[in-house]
Order: C-alpha cells, then sequence, then structure tokens
C-alpha cells in the first residue's frame, strides 16, 4: 500500500522494470514477436497542456512535480523513474528546496537534467532559506543559498525562486529583495516566488517593487479541501489583486487525499503516521466518502478528485504534489483532465466542512 504528497509513511514502490532487449541468436538479432505491441512516436500526451505561471514567463503543466522525497524515501533510481513518468506524461515543471534532505533532492535532480539533456525543457522552482549553511533570507546567505542551489542541480539558473519567510521572519523585506534583484540581473534567477509571506507583506513587496525591484510573481501556499484556512480572504484578495499564480503545496495533506489510509495505525506512530492519524476523523471520513462518490462517478481516483478540486479554485494554477513512485504520477495527472461540476465541488465542500 502506497500513497503519495508530501508526506507519506509507507515505503516507495518499485518502478517497473525496463523490457530487456533482444539478444543475438545464431550470429544475428532476433525481431520482434508479431504480438509485440507497436512502439508510439511523437509528443507525449500532455506536452500541450499549459498554463501560465503568472507574470513570470514560464508556461507550465497544471501540475508541479515535487522532490520533497527525493534523496529522504525515495533513491535516485526510483527518483529519475518518477521524473522520466512526469516528463512522459507531458510535465515539465519540478520543485526543490535547498534544505530537502540537505540538499540531496537538488543533487538527484541535477543527475537527472544533466543525464536527459532537458534543463531548458524544464521549469525549475527551488524554495531557499531552509538549509542548514544558508539558512534565512539575509543578503549574505541568500546568495550563498542560490549559488549553493545552481551548483547541486548543475545549471546556471532558477526559473522561480521561492523566498521562504517561514524560515527567517526577521528579515528585511527590502534587503532580501534588494538582493534578488542582483541575482535577477546576474541572470542567476528568472522569477520570483514567495512563501510564508503575509498579505501586509505582500502589499509592502509590490510598493518595492514600483521602486525597481522585482516582482513577486508566484506564491505557494499550504492549501487543500481539508486545509483552507491558511489561504484566507486577505492573501487571496492581495494575491488576486497582483495577478500572482497560485502553486498550492500539502495539496494531499500528507498524502490523506489520496485515501489509501483510512484507519488508524497501532504502535508508535512516525512523524508521518502522525500527520495522516491527525485527519483520521468524521470530516476526514466524510472527505474521503465524498471524493470516493465523484471518483466512482467519473472513473478516476480519489487523489485526481482532490487534483481536480484544487485547479477549480480560483487564482490556483499548478497545485505542487510530491511521488512516490510512476505510477502515482500518472493517477495525479488524470486530475489535470478531471472536470469537476459545480455540484461536485459543492458535494466534497460540504463534506469537508
Amino acid at each position: 500500500m502506497a500513497y503519495f504528497g508530501v508526506d507519506s509513511t509507507l515505503p516507495p514502490a518499485s518502478p517497473d522494470a525496463a523490457p530487456t532487449a533482444p539478444t543475438p541468436q545464431s550470429g544475428s538479432a532476433r525481431g520482434p514477436h508479431p504480438s509485440a505491441p507497436i512502439p508510439v512516436q511523437g509528443p507525449a500526451v500532455g506536452s500541450n497542456v499549459r498554463v501560465a505561471l503568472g507574470e513570470s514567463g514560464a508556461d507550465v503543466f497544471p501540475l508541479i512535480l515535487g522532490a520533497a522525497e527525493f534523496g529522504w524515501n525515495v533513491d535516485l533510481e526510483s527518483s529519475h523513474a518518477i521524473l522520466d513518468a512526469y516528463v512522459e506524461l507531458g510535465g515539465n515543471a519540478v520543485h526543490t528546496a535547498d534544505s530537502y534532505s540537505s540538499g540531496r533532492s537538488e543533487h538527484i535532480i541535477g543527475q537527472w537534467l544533466q543525464s536527459r539533456g532537458l534543463r531548458d525543457d524544464i521549469v525549475l522552482a527551488v524554495r531557499v532559506g531552509g538549509h542548514a549553511d544558508n539558512p534565512g533570507l539575509g543578503p549574505v546567505n541568500l546568495v550563498r543559498a542560490v549559488e549553493a542551489s545552481l551548483t547541486r542541480l548543475r545549471t546556471d539558473r532558477i526559473d522561480v525562486l521561492y523566498l521562504d519567510a517561514t524560515t527567517d521572519p526577521g528579515s528585511s523585506l527590502e534587503d532580501t529583495l534588494a538582493t534578488a534583484e542582483w541575482l535577477v540581473g546576474a541572470g542567476k534567477v528568472r522569477a520570483l516566488g514567495a512563501i510564508g509571506y503575509s498579505a501586509a507583506q505582500l502589499v509592502e513587496a509590490r510598493i518595492f517593487a514600483s521602486a525597481g525591484y522585482p516582482r513577486i510573481t508566484v506564491l505557494d501556499v499550504p492549501f487543500n479541501v481539508l486545509r483552507r484556512h491558511e489561504f484566507d480572504a486577505d492573501l487571496r484578495l492581495v494575491a488576486g489583486a497582483q495577478g500572482m499564480a497560485v502553486t498550492p503545496s500539502h495539496a494531499l495533506e500528507h498524502g490523506f487525499l489520496a485515501g489509501r489510509q483510512r484507519s488508524k495505525l497501532r504502535g508508535a506512530l512516525s512523524v508521518r503516521g502522525a500527520q495522516l492519524a491527525a485527519n483520521l476523523n468524521r470530516r476526514g471520513s466524510r472527505t474521503l466518502r465524498a471524493l470516493d462518490a465523484v471518483g466512482a462517478e467519473l472513473g478516476v481516483p480519489d487523489a485526481a478528485v482532490a487534483m481536480a478540486w484544487l485547479l477549480a479554485q480560483k487564482l490556483v494554477v499548478a497545485p505542487i504534489v510530491n511521488a512516490y513512485a510512476p505510477q502515482h504520477v500518472e493517477e495525479l495527472a488524470q486530475g489535470v483532465g478531471v472536470r469537476l461540476s459545480r455540484a461536485q465541488l459543492s458535494d466534497i465542500a460540504r463534506a469537508s466542512e
């Protein structure tokens, strides 16, 4: 049993083994079996499915693949298989952070980008501020954090740099934006995102932007059908007024909305188990039943329904979701093609109250 999202308690599923190449027989290669599937050539199915990431200048697949588990619960080979599956489905945006697995996540992505030769095809989003070597968003540590991430990622630029205010609420916003201005001018960063900033701080950031500092064009906020309070009215109002693209994290509420875990776990709980257990209540059960009903009606898994619910919300452009195995990516991607009716959206929202 496995499920996906930023947090999960179960080990990753092993990717399917690649088919072996035909071996020479009697001096000549054996031809393909008459019943073998015909290989499909051409672009990925979702390669034309793109949405503008606010005013960042990037167009992305409406599902951003998160890499929080790479180097932690998912090893290098499995991580590369997940990334390959995502690209094969048409995905083109990958999100990581300098603090994920103390930088191992970035190393894994960097190796994949280099080995596949896909750097120019991928929108690379990186969150900084949480690495122990360069903590916070002060000018010196911010520059060092970006340089370190570039080295680990084996690239010369970050397409969207998320400034993580949750790690350093005391840093001067003006100093942070002034440093970001230098990073953008040097070509190391193309656009700015933010996480952990209040509505008032985002308004202040826009005032600084009118003075020439770079604008924050992308907003990450923990948000899903069970976790709506953090994306409050003030934050929604400011994000909408400033034309920000919202890329919600925790899209599956630590994997709970995938519907795999429905009963309380016995014994001592890990961090992941405790996060799941927090939703194993009447409200959580009602929500899963609503997702079950819609999923059965549309023929898609609960995770796809949860994704579709998010994509139906105003300002949401592309949720950030982590996966443990290639098949998880395939299930999540189904949510991109699902359009929920008003009645279905109402049923899900009512169940999660």
